[in-house]
């Protein structure tokens, strides 16, 4: 009984259990809280012994002080380096400040505005490093000036609608070299509201410039909404001089019309969005002499008159005014009305290389069209090409145009 007692005596009690593992607990909680809190103190030691050793990064300025004959198109910036800017200002000879973009971060400066030819720019403001040491942001630079400047133009004005053979033409005022081409080249973009493939392509200039035109390697889409952007001020175009301006165009590609002219056939039909609308008795350019043929190819209606006063004199005539004159090309060749060879009109071809209609019936196409409209000659013995004016983009196929182009490798 003793021995028993002894047993049951030597049991713990319930509580004293509880307390024990509640004793265990705490201990291992505050040796974890120990090691996150020296984990800790050793990361924030750490962060601090790598602040000190980080080399320090000094602000840097482009251009730099000094620099002399920066282009207009530069990259212009403020670097903060190790630290934040605070209070960067580019400034012209005038004083008035360069507008510029800080990033999100505050560490870099960029403008954004072009700078101006002949000017001198001055740096402004602070670079802050972490442990609050500043360094003044100072310099300044300056700006080409050019000897002489290079004048762009274009032949499609803003809001215009044109035909869907129109070339977008790029004219320069001075000759260009290869070399300033293909630097000008660079500065031509074409957006369009859906794709189109199209290229560049310099043509012969007579005008003691330069010139260089894009078509498209098709038709244009009707309806296609086309941004030209020429981004030629400060190109550096050699010994020519540098870009003058910028230069922008934006414009609408009209209704699809298209006139078929099939010298055989002594007609024109004209094709508006796929169907026919005009089927015309003409007559074309007399056959047995070269000079006369109408020439086969893709021309373009380049403008349009009511009256236009013709001349050939090695034919016998001068300032012959004929009515409802629309060109098609710079060779001389018209569609216009000539009431003197009606006769032969949809039976022969008598003309000095223009296409003949009635007075009717020039008036009625004269009305449609639009410059840039395609009139595709076929069957005539003497073919549309360079030695026929300055607009023969169609009368190249497309691997001739391409390597036309001042870029072509």
């Amino acid at each position: 009984m003793a021995e028993r007692a002894r047993m049951t005596g030597g049991r713990p009690a319930a509580g004293n259990g509880r307390r024990l593992a509640a004793l265990i607990a705490a201990l291992v909680a505050m040796a974890l809280v120990s090691g996150c809190a020296t984990a800790a103190a050793r990361a924030t030691h750490e962060q601090r012994q790598a602040q000190r050793t980080a080399p320090v990064v000094p602000a840097s300025l482009s251009p730099a002080d000094g620099t002399a004959d920066v282009s207009p198109r530069a990259d212009v910036t403020a670097d903060g380096g190790s630290g934040t800017l605070r209070d960067v200002s580019l400034t012209n000879a005038k004083g008035v400040a360069v507008t510029g973009e800080l990033s999100a971060d505050g560490k870099q400066w960029a403008s954004t505005e072009l700078l101006g030819y002949g000017g001198t720019y001055t740096w402004s403001g602070t670079a802050v490093a972490d442990d609050g040491t500043t360094t003044p942001l100072t310099g300044s630079f300056t700006t080409v000036t050019p000897r002489r400047t290079v004048k762009a133009t274009t032949n499609i004005g803003d809001g215009a609608t044109v035909g869907v053979a129109a070339p977008i033409e790029v004219r320069f005022n001075r000759d260009l070299d290869q070399d300033a081409k293909a630097a000008a080249e660079k500065s031509l973009t074409v957006t369009t509201s859906v794709p189109v493939e199209g290229a560049w392509a310099w043509l012969p200039d007579d005008q003691q410039g330069s010139r260089v035109h894009w078509r498209p390697k098709e038709y244009w889409p009707a309806g296609t909404q086309v941004r030209m952007s020429a981004a030629v001020y400060g190109v550096d175009m050699g010994s020519a001089g540098y870009g003058a301006a910028d230069l922008s165009s934006e414009f609408t590609i009209g209704r699809s019309q298209i006139v078929k002219a099939d010298v055989t056939s002594h007609r024109i039909v004209v094709i508006r969005d796929g169907a026919q609308v005009l089927d015309l008795p003409a007559s074309y350019g007399l056959e047995t002499d070269p000079n006369r043929v109408t020439r086969s190819g893709t021309h373009i209606v380049m403008g349009k008159a009511e009256t236009v006063l013709m001349t050939n004199l090695a034919y016998g005539y001068e300032n012959l005014p004929e009515k409802w004159a629309v060109r098609i090309s710079n060779n001389g060749e018209f569609i216009h009305a000539n009431p003197a060879s009606v006769g032969a009109q949809g039976n022969r071809n008598v003309t000095h290389g223009c296409i003949n209609l009635s007075l009717k019936n020039a008036k009625a196409y004269y009305d449609t069209a639009m410059f840039g409209d395609p009139v595709e000659v076929t069957g005539s013995s003497v073919k549309l090409s360079a030695a026929d004016g300055d607009v023969y983009d169609w009368a190249l196929d497309w691997s001739t145009w391409t390597s036309m182009s001042a870029l072509s490798s």
